[in-house]
């Protein structure tokens, strides 16, 4: 029995959690003090800590009539990534459902988010100040803030929650209109944990650091890498390049994950010269394509370090394609990595490699949205996930993606993809950033809009339309190349880092 934690101690191996709670008993057996997430300048949390905060909100949770099934909104800011662990596995021991919210959503969006999923209350942490305000939530629904329910204390627990009880729902980015509520199971969330130390992931790192928002994708797959890496999770209040860059190349950490506009960030800020970063053997991808320039820029800033990028969504985690970056595959994103990977045509059927078809994503346990029948049977299909994306594979199984079905570029005969366009774009010097959007034209229908934000010490009539055209001649077909091109300070960004290619879209004029 451990002293500190009440928790039997465990031999070495232990059979596979079914259920995140147990997840967190069985880390907590092997590693009572050990730091499991550190946020830089303000505090840590151990998975002793992190255990017995859990049982204490789980216990005060359910004497504030919190029953299993009820839906519990969890509005957390980036400093207060530790309340949000313990707030997240309380409300999952209480046989609950955890609602991870950014609390940078806009009072609509927060107010839809807390309606559509019939949330019973709303669990915050003090914001931006110890006093902070609670966040705006729809009439008849309780705010409660953590501080208060910890200091309740305990009593008997709940009866476990099962596998297969819904544990999560996570809203998605909206990227293409109204968000869905993904809904996830105690099974799907621990599938693949580990149930031995030696199997503990990023064994190479003493920590690994990320500055992925609460309530995102990328910011619970952080969260659930706390629970079974290795190292722990390190991340900061804010990021900036300057801050970002001096834990980047701090002792012990070894993994660095990043979303594309991050790296740009990063590069671009100069922050990382003349820092030593041979310490870091690792350098994750995910949320957005990263394309092969950036990915070769990282490369050459983190010599040691394996350049990966990961392809999944909230709806299919965490079934996956894993990429480790090979310039003799520059555009590839990868193969299947803890699921299946399969193009079809649009009845669902297999199509052989190198036909472009729907790419689909399969996992044990798949998630569902969450009160939406109909979209559910049109994404999710025996165990299969539609992920929007056209793509096709190559002889050797590897993923290389078209686009985003809503992000083809129709002009005239042609379908033009904007990742094609985005990739070579970001080869230009003078390019920071780059999107490629349809723009009417007044023949073809449509035609390719690039919108580009200009690289740290390049001037914006570098990237006029006539030297932008002649730098992509040789490296796309006439009809790939930009009829119009927009410069601007910064591309509109969601809280996952995927550019709101709606909203550039607008920023054309129509054509004279």
């Amino acid at each position: 029995m451990s002293p500190a934690t009440g928790v039997p101690r465990r031999p070495a191996a232990a059979p596979a959690a079914r259920t995140v709670p147990e997840l967190l008993d069985w880390r907590c057996a092997l590693h009572p003090d050990r730091v499991a997430i550190e946020v830089h300048g303000v505090g840590q949390l151990t998975f002793a800590d992190w255990r017995v905060g859990s049982l204490a909100v789980a216990a005060a949770l359910r004497r504030a009539g919190v029953t299993p099934g009820d839906r519990i909104a969890l509005v957390f800011a980036a400093r207060e990534w530790t309340g949000y662990a313990v707030a997240y596995c309380a409300v999952l021991r209480a046989g609950a459902v955890a609602v991870p919210l950014s609390d940078r959503l806009a009072p609509a969006q927060l107010e839809y988010a807390v309606r559509h999923c019939a949330a019973r209350l709303v669990l915050h942490g003090p914001l931006t100040a110890p006093a902070g305000p609670a966040p705006a939530v729809p009439a008849g629904v309780a705010p409660l803030a953590l501080a208060d329910l910890v200091a309740d204390g305990t009593d008997a627990p709940a009866p476990p929650p099962c596998p297969g009880d819904l544990a999560q729902i996570l809203y998605t980015s909206g990227t293409t209109g109204r968000p869905k509520g993904v809904g996830a199971s105690h099974a799907n969330l621990v599938a693949g944990a580990p149930n031995h130390p030696r199997r503990l992931a990023l064994a190479h790192s003493e920590r690994f650091l990320h500055a992925f928002p609460i309530g995102t994708n990328a910011g619970q797959t952080m969260l659930f890498n706390a629970l079974t890496a290795k190292p722990a999770a390190l991340t900061l209040p804010r990021f900036t390049p300057a801050r970002f860059a001096r834990l980047v190349t701090a002792p012990g950490t070894g993994t660095v994950f990043l979303v594309p506009s991050m790296a740009i960030e990063l590069l671009d800020s100069g922050a990382l010269r003349a820092r030593d970063t041979s310490g870091v053997m690792l350098i994750g991808s995910t949320a957005a394509a990263l394309a092969p320039a950036v990915a070769t820029r990282l490369a050459a800033t983190f010599p040691a370090a394996t350049i990966v990028n990961y392809y999944s969504s909230t709806e299919a985690a965490p079934a996956q394609t894993v990429m480790v970056f090979d310039p003799a595959r520059r555009a590839a994103v990868g193969r299947p990595a803890e699921g299946q990977l399969m193009i079809a045509d649009e009845q669902g059927r297999p199509l052989p490699p190198g036909s472009v078809g729907e790419v689909w994503l399969r996992c044990p346990h798949p998630r569902s949205y969450y009160r939406d029948g109909p979209a559910t049977e049109a994404t999710f299909r025996q165990g299969w996930v539609r992920m929007g994306d056209l793509g096709r594979l190559d002889a050797d199984g590897y993923l290389y993606l078209a686009d985003r079905h809503q992000d083809m570029i129709k002009s005239g005969a042609f379908k033009i993809s904007s990742l094609e366009v985005e990739a070579a774009l970001h080869e230009h010097p003078a390019v920071g950033e780059a999107a490629a959007v349809a723009v009417p034209h007044p023949v073809l229908g449509s035609a390719v809009g690039a919108v580009l934000v200009p690289r740290a010490g390049h001037a914006p009539h570098e990237l006029a339309l006539p030297a932008v055209r002649a730098f992509l001649s040789d490296r796309l077909a006439d009809y790939q190349l930009p009829a119009r091109v927009l410069v601007v300070e910064a591309l509109p960004r969601n809280e996952a880092g995927k550019v709101l290619k709606r909203a550039l879209a607008a920023l054309f004029d129509p054509p004279g």
